[in-house]
């Protein structure tokens, strides 16, 4: 058996391997079948390798075909892509909402403009009321409304002392950063109320005012030359505030943020031109009438009362101090002067009478808010 490994060896043995053939009786029982297994094993790896290069090559060409004929995504995998980045946009939105109405001062604010406006509309009506009543106002009515404004106003100002917001009524700026759009609409926002509380305390020192020295008729007039006084005064009183804000845009190192700051401060200034010159022409009016008094009609005779039969038809009772209008038709003084405060014709005939309609001669402040 030695001599017949030794062949097998030598015959399938590759030139200069170097490998003799173990030289054990157990190791030349296993010789061949070990030389016919390595021969068997380097012939299928050969054939795998090939078969696998093949399958690569199948598998990348079917690969850039289905990859030249993939469709395109599906319209409804691209809707509902859509709706997914709408809905988290809708988030983000309801978060950063959420997030500035529970800021404390965003709720501060909200707090304060909803006081300011209970407080003015609880004092407009008080003082319109007490106007209607004529002579039978409450004179502790008007006192306690005075010392309610005022102190509304001294409150609120030494609250906020370190803004120095008190500043805007004398038109200088106060101590706010300007960069802040919500800043300059609470500085604008709270003097025009105090504004409004100031003129309103106003009135109401006239409605203390006996009846002997300042008439019914004659409040009315001044009622109706402070609401004018003090709408006109609350236009100019915006404009540092506004002015300054638009302005800083130019502080901008840049050419382009000078110019953007300038323009919008000369188109700010224009339009208020504008409106100083439309309020103008109504003050001018106002000032005439309050200095000519214009009168609805003459003084009624006995005989032209007893044609009424000495009633009013406004108050039902006995005239005081009887007007005969154009269209032959007797009222009291105070009852028809309070009537043409919001009306321009007779109460029985409606002939017009007035010109105009002097409707803050009942006390009545407006309700409009200058915040521009």
């Amino acid at each position: 058996m030695q001599p017949n490994c030794g062949h097998l060896h030598s015959s399938h043995s590759t030139p200069g391997s170097g490998d003799p053939c173990p030289s054990s009786p157990s190791a030349h029982g296993s010789c061949q079948p070990s030389a016919g297994a390595v021969h068997i094993q380097l012939g299928e790896a050969r054939e795998s390798t090939s078969s696998r290069q093949g399958s690569q090559s199948r598998s990348h060409g079917h690969g850039e075909a289905a990859g030249l004929e993939e469709p395109g995504p599906d319209p409804e995998e691209h809707g509902g892509s859509s709706s997914g980045c709408f809905l988290t946009q809708f988030t983000d939105y309801f978060f950063s909402f959420f997030m500035c109405i529970t800021d404390p001062i965003f709720l501060i604010g909200i707090s304060l403009g909803i006081g300011l406006l209970t407080t003015y509309a609880y004092a407009n009506k008080s003082i319109v009321n007490q106007v209607f009543l004529r002579e039978r106002c409450s004179r502790l009515q008007c006192a306690w409304l005075l010392l309610y404004l005022t102190g509304s106003s001294l409150l609120l100002y030494y609250t906020f002392h370190s803004q120095s917001l008190y500043y805007s009524l004398i038109f200088l700026n106060p101590t706010v950063d300007f960069m802040n759009f919500w800043e300059v609409l609470w500085i604008v926002g709270v003097t025009d109320f105090i504004l409004k509380f100031l003129f309103m305390g106003f009135k109401c020192f006239i409605l203390l005012v006996p009846s002997f020295i300042m008439s019914f008729k004659s409040k009315g007039y001044w009622y109706m030359l402070l609401e004018e006084l003090c709408q006109y005064y609350r236009m100019f009183v915006p404009i540092p505030v506004w002015f300054r804000f638009l302005i800083a845009h130019g502080e901008l190192d840049s050419v382009l943020g000078w110019t953007l700051g300038i323009l919008l401060g000369l188109l700010y200034l224009i339009l208020k031109l504008l409106s100083f010159f439309g309020q103008l022409r109504n003050f001018r009016q106002v000032l005439r009438i309050f200095f000519t008094r214009p009168h609805y009609g003459v003084p009624a005779s006995k005989r032209q009362c007893s044609e009424s039969d000495d009633i009013c038809s406004i108050c039902q009772a006995e005239f005081q101090k009887p007007i005969l209008l154009i269209c032959q038709h007797t009222f009291c003084e105070e009852c028809i002067s309070l009537w043409f405060n919001r009306e321009k014709t007779c109460p029985l005939c409606r002939t017009v009478i007035a010109d105009r309609v002097n409707k803050w001669k009942d006390g009545a402040t407006s309700m409009h808010l200058q915040i521009f």
